[in-house]
């Protein structure tokens, strides 16, 4: 009798462990921050990688360089009228609120209008936005490949002069060092929504 039960443990118990994991109840031992993950991008695991692009003291500078510490990269650029404002603002909250929760992340800005912003031009702006950001443009062809390698778009409108408009993507993306894009997310997240799903991400690296 005792021999029966013990069989049909054996045969149970590795059932309900597929059913849960299968159904994101029991965490995927190859992936650390399978509970921390929410959101999901098309060729997400293929985001982010190398980069060179130059900082706001005109040097050239890596992802390396750069992605030290986890870090919520966000593509704009600083003539942007409100998006970029608004979403560049909420990140840096988010540091913020992460800070007082004894957790270091580095908000980085990187421009997609490397004819305006100039090193000194995203200095002034990520100066005003957070005493942490990093801000970064480059060359058309940095700033091109940067965006490719996060699977970004942007377009600038015609004009003729420079006041000018740029379409771009408005997602913020959280990057570890070493490990690189781990997870992203939209402009409707709140500065306190995205601290609590970047810390759950930082506390399990």
């Amino acid at each position: 009798m005792r021999l029966g039960w013990v069989t049909g443990l054996i045969l149970i118990v590795p059932a309900v462990a597929w059913i849960a994991f299968e159904l994101g109840l029991w965490p995927n031992a190859a992936d650390k921050y399978a509970q921390c993950k929410s959101s999901a991008v098309a060729g997400g695991d293929d985001l982010g990688g190398p980069f060179e692009l130059i900082n706001t003291n005109g040097q050239t500078v890596t992802d390396k360089d750069i992605i030290t510490e986890p870090s919520l990269v966000y593509f704009g650029y600083t003539y942007c009228p409100d998006v970029c404002p608004m979403d560049v603002s909420r990140n840096a909250a988010a540091v913020d609120v992460l800070a007082d929760r004894g957790l270091s992340v580095t908000p980085v800005f990187i421009s997609i209008d490397p004819k305006r912003d100039t090193p000194k031009v995203v200095g002034e702006f990520v100066s005003y936005m957070h005493p942490k950001m990093v801000g970064l443009t480059g060359t058309p062809d940095q700033v091109k490949a940067a965006s490719d390698a996060y699977r970004t778009y942007f377009k600038a409108h015609e004009a003729d002069d420079d006041t000018y408009l740029v379409d771009h993507t408005t997602m913020t993306y959280l990057v570890m060092p070493q490990e690189g894009y781990v997870d992203f997310f939209r402009r409707d997240i709140s500065p306190a929504d995205m601290a609590e799903k970047v810390a759950c991400f930082v506390e399990n690296q």
